[in-house]
């Protein structure tokens, strides 16, 4: 009887492996397709994203609320009165991706810090992610706005003297509106760092607003007069305030080939109050849309 039951057993099993496994190669087959498609049609969805918002230009400090796919490269240039000069290169910019539906990803690069005195403090600083979701956008012909949330945060890779230390984690609302030819653009956000009540009085809790208006010139030719603010809480700089004011002029998107543009910019900001990190940061950006 036992004997009977096994082998009675083992049949039903293998009857429903063979029954299962054609199930399994089709749904791993659909599997595979379904990734497939995704990546094959991944620049028609990326047009159809983008053709529901508006075709600004992304200013050279604030960040656009536009869902954008580039690779991006800034370099800044940074100088106090007491003659100290720092280079960033990259300023952690680097490659941003719409994968789904009104969501951008930007993977930044640390950017290099390079300082004429003291010696021995170059250095990476931390690395940089920003993750965009688009709540409502209409282009040019349905409003011409947009709103937009994103979520920033740095781990904590730079060296001693140019990373933070911890994480921190910056959630930010940005918005625009256009007139026509011209438009703003803007966010506010707060960075919270990882570590406690000590790490807050080192780093404090600043609250940033960046605004941004341009004008659109001979089609590719947009320049734009920004305020960069910055409010800090808790730590020795509780109460301070710092703001830059940066005029510029950036031009793009010139086509390339098919998707591929360029786009280039210049501008210079400059601090207009007594607490600052620095007097004046001339910067360049350079842009591959696709």
């Amino acid at each position: 009887m036992t004997r009977q039951l096994r082998t009675t057993g083992l049949i039903v099993i293998a009857a429903v492996l063979f029954i299962a496994a054609p199930s399994h190669a089709q749904t791993f087959e659909q599997f595979g397709t379904a990734v497939q498609d995704y990546f094959l049609n991944w620049f028609p969805r990326v047009t159809q994203i983008q053709s529901e918002q508006p075709h600004w230009i992304t200013p050279l400090v604030t960040v656009t609320p536009r869902l954008e796919e580039e690779l991006r490269y800034d370099q800044y240039f940074e100088s106090m009165r007491n003659g100290v000069a720092t280079n960033n290169f990259g300023a952690g910019k680097g490659v941003e991706l719409i994968p789904f539906q009104n969501v951008e990803v930007i993977i930044g690069i640390p950017g290099w810090l390079n300082r004429n005195k003291p010696p021995g403090t170059d250095g990476f600083a931390d690395w940089p992610f920003l993750v965009k979701y688009r709540i409502l956008s209409a282009n040019e012909e349905n409003g011409n706005y947009i709103l937009t949330a994103f979520m920033g945060f740095s781990v904590p890779t730079g060296s001693n003297t140019n990373g933070n230390g911890h994480a921190i984690f910056t959630p930010t609302i940005a918005f625009g509106k256009g007139f026509g030819d011209f438009d703003f653009q803007s966010t506010v956000g707060v960075a919270f760092p990882n570590g406690g009540h000590a790490t807050l009085d080192r780093l404090g809790m600043p609250l940033t607003w960046n605004t941004a208006f341009q004008y659109r010139l001979f089609k590719y030719f947009w320049p734009e007069f920004e305020t960069n603010y910055t409010w800090q809480s808790y730590g020795s700089d509780n109460g301070h305030n710092t703001l830059y004011l940066t005029p510029g002029i950036i031009v793009g998107r010139i086509p390339i080939y098919e998707r591929v543009g360029l786009t280039v910019g210049l501008g210079e900001q400059v601090a207009v109050t007594f607490h600052r990190n620095y007097n004046h940061n001339f910067i360049l950006t350079g842009r591959i849309p696709f």
